[in-house]
């Protein structure tokens, strides 16, 4: 789509330059900003020129550069780059791939959309929102004041397609922490269409210490997320999840079917995580 009150364009190579006069905005992928009008628009500023690394391996874990698009991530995931390689205990990596086929997007979109554009979206269905919050994800957040402030990406999210971002805040990364990669995990999801927008994702993990942690996004608001000091039982988990907030109506689904569909899908994940404990 052509933004036709577009007057400027910027490439950002430093912080300083980051600073958004009025009517600009961040541009980072733009698979969604050049999707739909933006009629308060003047100009951009391209955060992709900032040089920061896609993904950064350390004992404390993954860091995931807000600029890294969806296609470096499921790469890294399937052992596909050289330049970053995943420990081989991080077997929760097997969701990258599950969570990006999460978006409606096809490969093509994957090779532009950036990680940081999805969780700056804040849409209830959005994968790198689903895969954030099931992995106890960490927004690192840069303040036009030059200060830095640090958010789960779960608590992120206020409602759908907002989150409490202020204006000319700029997310420079994700993080993962090391204990939630070296988990079990799983993750399905559920649409009303075949190849529909997701509207339902729920993920359950345990980590090593035996801890168990399910989050549920697409169908709620915003992600819920339970946790555990084990694997519940099944009928802990349903109540939870029946007594959760935030189950939504629209044309993809009535709020009771997602609640309904999320209590299957998160039993089923409760199962495959229990028989996977002494394998």
């Amino acid at each position: 789509m052509d933004l036709n009150t577009i007057t400027s364009f910027r490439r950002a190579t430093t912080r300083d330059e980051l600073a958004l006069a009025p009517g600009e905005m961040i541009l980072g992928g733009g698979t969604w900003l050049f999707g739909v009008p933006q009629p308060h628009a003047t100009g951009l500023v391209d955060v992709t020129t900032m040089g920061w690394p896609d993904l950064e391996v350390t004992e404390r874990g993954l860091r995931i550069g807000a600029t890294c698009t969806i296609a470096a991530l499921v790469a890294f995931a399937e052992a596909r780059r050289t330049d970053a390689v995943a420990p081989a205990e991080w077997t929760a990596t097997s969701l990258f791939p599950i969570a990006a086929n999460a978006l409606l997007a096809s490969f093509k979109i994957w090779n532009t959309a950036t990680v940081g554009g999805n969780v700056c979206r804040s849409f209830s269905a959005g994968a790198m929102v689903s895969l954030s919050a099931a992995l106890d994800g960490e927004a690192v957040i840069w303040s036009p004041d030059g200060t830095e402030r640090r958010s789960p990406v779960a608590a992120l999210m206020t409602g759908n397609g907002t989150n409490d971002l202020a204006r000319g805040e700029v997310l420079r990364a994700v993080d993962l922490p090391a204990h939630a990669l070296r988990s079990r995990a799983s993750m399905q999801k559920i649409a009303l269409a075949e190849l529909g927008r997701s509207a339902a994702v729920v993920t359950g993990r345990v980590d090593r210490d035996g801890a168990s942690v399910f989050s549920i996004t697409a169908a709620t608001l915003t992600p819920t997320i339970l946790r555990y000091p084990d694997l519940p039982d099944g009928g802990e988990l349903t109540r939870h999840i029946a007594q959760a907030q935030g189950f939504y109506d629209d044309p993809l689904g009535s709020a009771d079917w997602r609640r309904g569909v999320s209590v299957e899908l998160a039993e089923r994940i409760r199962r495959e995580l229990d028989a996977g404990a002494d394998a």
